[in-house]
């Protein structure tokens, strides 16, 4: 396997996806329903890259960030919105988020931007 990147989203058919697309390409995927469960896989896999959905429920995505950087986690975040309101876009680019993909994805946009993200 290759890189090992970090899926957080409370959709479980978006999980399957981005697992389904990842693996696919060399990807290891490891899934995450929640900010809460993300933030728990972050301490047991070494993981090179979180995409991160930024609506959920009890902590979104931009809390779930936060709480990464508390931790002084050094992982780049991608953010998988499905929301229009580019004001959630913008504020976690200027928290520090490398890029975000728009739901539902297209495999090889997502793969474009995890591929750039990795260097």
């Amino acid at each position: 396997m290759g890189k090992c990147i970090l899926v957080v989203d409370d959709d479980a058919m978006n999980l399957r996806m981005a697992a389904h697309t990842l693996e696919r390409n060399s990807y290891e995927a490891v899934l995450a329903s929640s900010g809460a469960e993300g933030l728990a896989k972050l301490k047991e896999h070494q993981v090179d890259l979180v995409l991160l959905d930024i609506e959920m429920p009890e902590m979104n995505g931009i809390e779930t960030f936060r709480q990464i950087q508390a931790n002084h986690l050094n992982v780049p975040v991608i953010f998988l919105t499905a929301s229009g309101d580019m004001n959630d876009v913008l504020d976690a680019i200027k928290l520090g988020a490398v890029d975000y993909v728009k739901k539902p994805f297209i495999p090889k946009d997502l793969l474009e931007r995890v591929s750039k993200a990795l260097g």
